[in-house]
C-alpha cells in the first residue's frame, strides 16, 4: 500500500527558482508534508531532472504494486510522450500536480500531455497542493 510521488526537472530548485511563481517552500519541506499526510501508508518520494529516471520510477511503481501516484512532471508535462505512455500503464489512480495554475501562465504551459491519461489534476494550490493530492489518493485507495 505505497503512494509514489514523482517530481520532474528543476523541482530540486524549489524554494530558489522563481519564488514569485513557486513560492519559497523547498522540495524537502514538501516531502515532509507528504509523509505526514500519508501517515502509516508507505510513501516513495523522488525527483529527477532526467526523463528516463521518471519513466523507470513509474515502471517500478507498477511492478511493486504501488497503490497511487502523484506526479509533478514539470516541463515534461508539455513534451514527454514517453512519460505519458508510462502513466497509462499504471493501474491505480494518478494525480497530475502543478504548483502554479498552468492555465494562467504563458500559452506554452496550457496543453498538458498528461491530463488526458490521469485520474485527476491539481493545479494552482501552491506547494500545499501536494498534501491535498496525497489526501485525495488516500480517499481513492481506501480499502
Amino acid at each position: 500500500m505505497t503512494i509514489w510521488i514523482l517530481n520532474g526537472p528543476n523541482l530540486n530548485r524549489l524554494g530558489k527558482r522563481e519564488p514569485e511563481i513557486y513560492g519559497h517552500t523547498t522540495l524537502a519541506e514538501v516531502e515532509s508534508w507528504c509523509r505526514e499526510a500519508a501517515g502509516d501508508r508507505g510513501l516513495r518520494f523522488h525527483q529527477s531532472n532526467a526523463e528516463s529516471q521518471i519513466i523507470d520510477w513509474v515502471h517500478e511503481a507498477i511492478d511493486t504494486g504501488g497503490t497511487g501516484l502523484v506526479i509533478n512532471p514539470a516541463g515534461l508535462t508539455f513534451t514527454s510522450v514517453p512519460v505519458m505512455d508510462a502513466l497509462k500503464m499504471f493501474p491505480g489512480p494518478v494525480i497530475e500536480l502543478h504548483i502554479s495554475n498552468i492555465h494562467r501562465r504563458e500559452a506554452v504551459y496550457h496543453r498538458s500531455l498528461m491530463s488526458p491519461v490521469v485520474t485527476a489534476v491539481v493545479a494552482g494550490l501552491g506547494a500545499r497542493g501536494y498534501v491535498h493530492a496525497v489526501r485525495a489518493l488516500l480517499e481513492m485507495t481506501a480499502r
